[in-house]
């Protein structure tokens, strides 16, 4: 244990150690932000833009889309110019895009800007995760980082109770007023980013030249991220399955969808960092993930049980459920960031955090399909259909994570 880990984890609000406390600040200034933006964000295209839900769902669809794709091509860039320098740019373009929402009428600006905007996002959420995989010393990587997941999550909430201004008044200049908040985040997030040192990009070329394979053609970390991108799917059942799941199918009261979210969140702030102590090598991050699949998969079984069953029963079940789905959460998520980073070549980070983030942005698209085609549409049995697939899927990781490594890699 470095010196910093107390301090991380439990003494102070903020880290001692100066680039953690910086990375801690800007992560918390983003996700204020970004949960000001997320809240508003449906309610403003649909009653003041004018799109109706399937137009703004097709425009989420093709931005979803494109934002899988952008993940590579800015980790390729990223090596080769420098983590900080692009990220430097990607900050006031971000704030642009969100600006650019301001002036949007109709649906075809619409979708132009949006997938715009979720490009610009899903490059720099790569660029970022490449860049704290060089400044932050690889045996406290998933402490810290589960140190500025709790930030984030953190952040999220604190933005979310901010919108609920503009969410009453409900009018453009509200809206509006919450895009440029969110735009200045980024100017601000932008502006931290002095204080971070850079990858040594010299050194990183060297490195390739001695090892030329990409992470495309890196087939256990493709193996893995794929199988980390299933899991990922739990997302999709917190946002669709279990609150449609809760008002459509069980006698529970709709406002149990709120406590859901609420005991997500604050188990994510409080016990990321704890959940992530025993996550050291890709063997335990390996079996985290496993366990993590299996108590998935519990959690579908719970959830389903509540179906039918008396207001009282149902609300203990899907309290039970979303408990141990949050722990799953915990586990998948501490043992997904060692993966991505032990499994990469350390010379070209940014393009194999693309390849396992791009994994991670295609499950958030398919997400919500695999959802309605299982739970939404067969009940019991589509609960247990994912139950199973989460579960295989966290059950594989151990195998998958032992594979031989590609020649010429450690």
């Amino acid at each position: 244990m470095t010196a910093t880990a107390a301090p991380v984890g439990r003494r102070s609000l903020l880290p001692a150690d100066p680039v953690l406390r910086r990375l801690a600040v800007m992560t918390g200034v983003n996700t204020v932000g970004n949960g000001l933006y997320y809240s508003v964000s449906a309610l403003y295209f649909t009653r003041q833009v004018g799109l109706s839900a399937a137009q703004l769902a097709i425009g989420l669809g093709a931005a979803g889309v494109a934002g899988m794709l952008a993940g590579v091509p800015f980790g390729r860039l990223a090596d080769k110019v420098g983590h900080r320098r692009l990220l430097y740019v990607l900050g006031p373009l971000q704030g642009a895009a969100v600006l650019g929402y301001v002036f949007v009428h109709g649906f075809v600006p619409f979708v132009a800007a949006i997938v715009a905007a979720t490009v610009l996002e899903r490059g720099a959420i790569v660029v970022r995760s490449a860049l704290i995989a060089h400044v932050l010393p690889a045996e406290d990587q998933v402490r810290s980082r589960a140190l500025l997941r709790s930030v984030m999550n953190a952040g999220l909430m604190l933005g979310g109770a901010g919108a609920v201004l503009a969410l009453q008044e409900d009018s453009h200049w509200a809206y509006a007023t919450v895009l440029a908040l969110d735009a200045v985040s980024f100017a601000a997030t932008s502006l931290l980013l002095r204080g971070l040192p850079d990858a040594p990009v010299s050194a990183g070329e060297r490195a390739r030249k001695e090892r030329p394979r990409t992470a495309l053609a890196d087939r256990r970390y493709l193996l893995v991220a794929g199988l980390h991108a299933v899991l990922e799917l739990q997302f999709a059942m917190l946002e669709i399955g279990i609150p449609l799941w809760i008002a459509d199918r069980t006698t529970a009261p709709r406002a149990l969808v709120a406590v859901v979210a609420i005991v997500n969140s604050l188990s994510v702030v409080l016990f990321q960092v704890r959940a992530g102590r025993g996550v050291v090598d890709v063997r335990s991050a390996a079996r985290a993930c496993a366990r993590g699949g299996v108590l998935l998969g519990a959690a579908c079984l719970v959830y389903a049980a509540a179906g039918g069953r008396g207001t009282g029963t149902a609300v203990a079940l899907v309290l039970a459920g979303i408990l141990l789905h949050s722990l799953a959460e915990l586990l998948t998520s501490a043992g997904g960031w060692t993966l991505s980073l032990d499994l990469a070549d350390p010379a070209a980070h940014g393009e194999y955090q693309g390849v396992f983030m791009s994994g991670q942005a295609g499950s958030h698209v398919i997400g919500p399909l695999v959802v309605t085609a299982t739970v939404l549409a067969h009940g019991v049995a589509g609960w247990a259909v994912l139950a199973g697939l989460l579960a295989a899927a966290g059950l594989a990781m151990p195998v998958a994570a032992r594979r031989p490594p590609l020649p010429g890699r450690g």
